[in-house]
């Protein structure tokens, strides 16, 4: 057990807060996929509040520690590349205008390179994965809820970027879209 029971109540209110506060702009815009976001990230959130008691208390070789180890291993992986591809070579700009785009998301280039080379949600799929990683800690008829639901809630946000991006970036992005899948290399 990480922090004592009495603190989970409160870590709860207190880390929604600050996402809420982070994603104050997109809240306020259902179109945006920020909006979707928030919630999905507030579902992951959820499990990993719910499975935190148990965190590891099945053995460490048993098949769903291992591929929850993998799926969270990804899950930080993942975003940090994207983060240092999109702002190396997405060139972001505060000229963008779209507030409700976070600051790292206002790029003024379609980048294709690393992961983005094969799909086109990198960050997305690492949150799909940190929430199945999790997921797997333990199963819970409320986990499932908030992992399927989480899953669908991510969907929804990459489809609405999409349509932002084909919007800002136009037919670039559509070409982009032929040639790359969303969140699983050749599948998905």
């Amino acid at each position: 057990m990480l922090l004592p029971l009495q603190a989970y109540p409160a870590t709860f209110v207190i880390v929604s807060s600050v996402l809420l506060y982070i994603s104050r702009r997109s809240i306020t815009r259902p179109r945006s996929h920020g909006f979707y976001r928030f919630f999905a990230v507030e579902c992951i959130f959820g499990l990993i509040w719910i499975n935190l008691p148990v965190w590891g208390d099945d053995p460490a070789l048993s098949p769903s520690q291992f591929a929850a180890l993998l799926l969270l291993a990804t899950s930080v992986w993942l975003p940090l590349h994207a983060a240092r591809r999109l702002r190396r070579w997405g060139q972001p700009n505060s000229t963008r205008r779209d507030e409700a785009l976070l600051g790292f998301e206002k790029t003024t280039r379609l980048v294709t390179t690393g992961a983005f080379r094969y799909i086109r949600h990198p960050m997305y799929t690492a949150l799909i994965c940190l929430a199945w990683g999790v997921f797997l800690q333990r199963f819970t008829w409320l986990g499932l809820l908030l992992v399927l639901a989480a899953t669908a809630l991510m969907f929804i946000t990459a489809w609405r970027e999409e349509k932002e991006c084909l919007a800002h970036f136009g037919d670039a992005y559509r070409d982009y879209m032929r040639r790359t899948h969303r969140f699983v290399p050749y599948l998905v």
